[in-house]
């Protein structure tokens, strides 16, 4: 049988799970090899540094989140239900990859402080996301804002400790659900009003 042929995706994952074992202190490019069977100048092939790799990694855990949401922008039904459910699912998804696997979630903490423009691609990609719901929403006579982008900005913003890692430690926390509920009624309550 042939041995799988190497693509970014195999490495990728087996870059995963390396972390995931040994941690980003200790975790190789030799190490990724060896679970993968071949070379680190095979891996290297394909990232040319060890930086590199990890902010594919780092790229490609955030990306799951950004597809998973994508899905709710484009979907039927009226904006102000869509706002509900992204804010939903961003919070869902944030808290899940903290709490089902803390030590990839203390990994990927790690790896995100080394790849500043890889957050910044992806927090774009979020806030263009919401932009595009709170546009819909305009025109649909829901939401009342000269500006969706600044709008899509503040609702971020506002929503920032039920998404932003640094308050990871508060979501397990018994009340969080109900502290979450009462910032996304206001926020659905404030975009209805007219200014």
């Amino acid at each position: 049988m042939p041995p799988e042929t190497l693509t970014p995706e195999r490495i990728l994952e087996a870059t995963e799970e390396v972390l995931r074992r040994y941690g980003p202190a200790k975790a190789t490019v030799v190490d990724v090899a060896r679970a993968l069977g071949v070379s680190h100048g095979s891996v290297y092939r394909h990232f040319r540094t060890k930086a590199a790799l990890r902010e594919a990694v780092t790229e490609r855990w955030l990306d799951r989140t950004s597809q998973e949401l994508s899905v709710i922008v484009a979907a039927e039904g009226p904006a102000p239900e869509r706002l509900d459910r992204w804010l939903t699912a961003l919070f869902e998804a944030k808290r899940h990859k903290a709490g089902d696997d803390p030590e990839l979630f203390a990994t990927y903490m790690t790896l995100i402080g080394e790849s500043g423009g890889v957050v910044d691609r992806h927090i774009t990609d979020l806030e263009a996301q919401l932009t595009s719901i709170i546009e819909a929403g305009v025109s649909e006579g829901d939401f009342h804002t000269p500006s969706p982008a600044t709008t899509a900005r503040a609702v971020f913003d506002a929503t920032g400790r039920f998404h932003d890692p640094c308050y990871a430690p508060e979501w397990s926390r018994p009340e969080i659900t109900a502290d979450f509920e009462a910032v996304r009624g206001l926020v659905l309550r404030g975009l209805r009003i007219d200014t």
